[in-house]
């Protein structure tokens, strides 16, 4: 036997089994490549007919995709199709089913790692509950499931709903800021029906506002997109926004026109025929889809059946099987019974759980909401007081008028501090403060504490001390203002209940690392101290200890609130130590990052002795009167002339036509904000100083007013020497760094 051509042959046969397998794989392989490109090319497909209000082609489609999902027994696929059928639903008001395909892919979710199937699903559950009115439900939804994924059309879509539920509960500018968003964005799958969409809410709220020529501005954008891509519904609804709109405005013509071009639109597309094609569609493949999971179950009954009749052993034990199952299916219906009544229970006291959350956080908000809008109110009316007050006991009074005037200033300045501490603590509660993180000096934001406070204690007879470590490094990184309301709140109840005894501010270095400090803060006095009973409850809201300490000392119990609260933005807690009669400590360790180059110093300080004030001349603008009044005066105080603009936009035009040394510009006037006057200013004049006057509410921020171009912020109602030392010092450092 020829050995060498029997190897050859089995060479010869395993290298053609070999090339049969290689080809079979990439046979494999394109056809995987071609299934995954003709369901991208369906989605497509898909998300056309739905945005041209074509139904029944749109679930003709989607038929398509549930098919090769079932036939590859691609498990995401088809999660993604039953989501694309429950969405389709869900938008055209059959909720029933919409639910019953949610459900279906819920039950794939389960044994399916796919995060971004877990998101849409989200998304969805969050539209449902839009649509039964559980509108903070919904918005937890949708932040769950930004959570999951960051797919762009899907954070598109969650943008969209948000606005909608933001509407609805009228948070109008969140609302805006969505669709401003979704009108520019850059979506791959459906730019152009976001925007339209986009531009159909914002048409909604403005006619909510009553701002009837942006209505018209952003229905017409909607229209115009609508009608060049054949987005029929949109083309409907825009039609119906310009008639409402031009009613309204009395322009009873131009309603007419869109009034007949939408009966003429209504009576092509959206008529008789095609709602019943649509239906019947729909009808069908529901009905496919149920009696797809009925020949499962047959098919499955079947294999039984034929393994039942191969053996009469396995068809007698089967018999007892079954009877015995049946024997347990009573005792499982009983127990089920008992079950769905108390998950019907559950459920309707869940319900009920989550009305009352609903209810809650709503009135939460209007709490909020109705608090800050008071303690905003109150400041304009403050503000005359407080300045009349200040101007009147300039003009040298009488002695007798004197004291009065001192009164009136004692209680203006304590409701001023009233209304302070609580606008802090709502700003607390509704979760708007965020510590800053900047370059400061902690050494003089201690001592401007001291300093500030100094009056106080010198009145109370008691020494005021600042202990400070020198080993601290010079710059650190933080939030220099919210340190120095920690501070002014424990030093000044410290100095509130000590009197001819010694308050301590101690500030010790405990550990230094490459780029972090840990510090340790204490506020020492030895004045009436805190009982331990009262020492339980000495933190909490308008607590004080007991109401004989109220009486003698006044306050209203909210600084140590605010204290423990700011100090939870930094990761710290504030901790007491006392004896009844023997004064109080209050200590915390802070970790504060700081530059561990150290920096040139600054080239200059500026004290209040050095500012010239005779001679400057500033714009005032104010739209409320007796402001105008009380702030000329104050400045006229000085030797400082002054120009007044009414609003915004006489700021901008006196602004650009003369020149000033700065610019004193209110925040809340009609027409124009004083951040859009600032940002306007600020294109033609990027070195004046301008300076907010401000009644600052709960919806304001700092940040945004120093984003808009301001130099500083002074909030209404002011101390006058605050007032002036503002002034002087944003005025004298422009000149100063311009001359170096």
């Amino acid at each position: 036997m020829n050995f060498n051509l029997v190897n050859k042959k089995i060479g010869e046969k395993s290298l053609l089994l070999l090339c049969i397998l290689l080809c079979a794989q990439f046979s494999f392989a394109q056809s995987e490549s071609n299934s995954a490109s003709d369901v991208k090319s369906i989605f497509d497909e898909f998300m056309g007919y739905r945005h041209e209000n074509k139904i029944d082609k749109a679930l003709e489609t989607l038929d398509n995709a549930a098919n090769i999902a079932e036939n590859n027994e691609d498990a995401k696929l088809l999660v993604d199709t039953y989501h694309q059928y429950a969405r389709l639903f869900l938008e055209e008001g059959d909720i029933d089913t919409a639910i019953f395909y949610l459900e279906r892919a819920g039950d794939f979710l389960k044994d399916t790692s796919y995060s971004y199937g877990q998101a849409f699903h989200l998304y969805l559950d969050g539209a449902l509950r839009y649509g039964e009115g559980n509108n903070f439900q919904a918005l937890k939804q949708l932040e769950e499931s930004r959570k999951l994924s960051n797919n762009r059309n899907l954070t598109n879509n969650i943008l969209l709903l948000e606005a909608y539920i933001y509407t609805n509960i009228e948070k109008y500018d969140d609302a805006i800021k969505n669709l401003h968003a979704l009108i520019v964005n850059s979506d791959d799958k459906e730019r152009a029906y976001l925007a339209t969409k986009a531009n159909l809410q914002l048409a909604n709220i403005s006619i909510t506002l009553n701002d009837l020529e942006e209505a018209i501005i952003h229905s017409k954008a909607a229209l115009e997109l609508a009608q060049k891509h054949g987005f029929a519904k949109e083309i409907k609804n825009a039609y119906e926004q310009l008639s409402n709109i031009y009613e309204i405005n009395g322009n009873y013509e131009e309603s007419l026109m869109y009034t007949k071009e939408l009966a003429q639109i209504k009576d092509s597309i959206f008529n008789t025929e095609k709602a019943k094609l649509d239906a019947d569609t729909a009808d069908k493949i529901r009905f496919d889809h149920q009696m797809n999971e009925l020949n499962k179950l047959q098919a499955k009954n079947e294999e039984l059946s034929e393994s039942k009749n191969r053996s009469e052993i396995t068809a007698i034990l089967t018999s007892a099987f079954l009877t015995i199952i049946s024997l347990l299916a009573v005792s499982l219906f009983r127990n089920n019974q008992i079950k769905l009544k108390t998950n019907d229970l559950l459920y309707t006291k869940n319900k009920e759980l989550e009305l009352a959350r609903d209810a809650a956080v709503s009135a939460m908000e209007a709490k909020t909401n109705f608090l800050s809008t008071v303690t905003h109110e109150l400041r304009t009316p403050l503000y005359a007081v407080t300045g009349l007050t200040h101007l009147l006991l300039e003009e040298n009074p009488s002695e007798h008028q004197k004291e009065h005037l001192k009164s009136l200033k004692f209680s203006g300045e304590y409701l001023l501090n009233f209304i302070n501490d609580i606008l802090q603590i709502n700003k607390i509660d509704a979760d708007k403060l965020e510590p800053l993180s900047i370059e400061f000096k902690l050494e003089k934001v201690l001592r401007d504490v001291v300093e500030s406070l100094q009056q106080n204690a010198n009145e109370k007879n008691t020494e005021l001390i600042l202990d400070y470590d020198n080993k601290i490094p010079k710059k650190l990184l933080g939030d220099p203002i919210k340190l120095s309301q920690i501070f002014m709140n424990l030093v000044g109840n410290a100095l509130k209940f000590t009197k001819n005894g010694k308050v301590e501010v101690i500030a010790k270095m405990l550990k230094k690392e490459e780029d972090q400090v840990k510090l340790y803060f204490e506020v020492r006095d030895n004045g009436i101290g805190i009982s331990e009973d009262q020492q339980k409850n000495i933190f909490e809201s308008f607590e004080q200890g007991s109401i004989q300490i109220n009486r003698e000392y006044g306050g209203t119990g909210l600084g140590l609130t605010i204290v423990k609260s700011l100090l939870g933005l930094f990761g710290s807690t504030i901790n007491l130590e006392s004896e009844l009669g023997h004064g109080s400590s209050f200590y915390f360790e802070m970790d504060v990052d700081y530059e561990s180059k150290e920096g040139e110093e600054v080239a200059f300080e500026l004290n209040p002795e050095e500012f010239q004030f005779k001679g400057l001349h500033v714009l005032v603008v104010e739209d409320n009167k007796i402001n105008q009044v009380i702030t000329k005066k104050m400045l006229t105080k000085k030797e400082i002339t002054c120009d007044i603009a009414n609003n915004g936009n006489e700021a901008i035009d006196l602004a650009k036509s003369n020149t000033y040394d700065a610019i004193l510009m209110d925040i809340h006037m009609p027409g124009i904000s004083g951040e859009e006057a600032t940002r306007q200013i600020r294109k033609f004049d990027t070195v004046i100083p301008i300076i907010a006057l401000t009644a600052i509410s709960l919806d304001d921020s700092l940040d945004s007013f120093y984003e808009a171009g301001c130099n500083d912020v002074v909030t209404k109602p002011f101390k006058p020497e605050v007032f002036y030392q503002k002034i002087g010092e944003n005025i004298f450092r422009s000149k100063m760094e311009g001359s170096v």
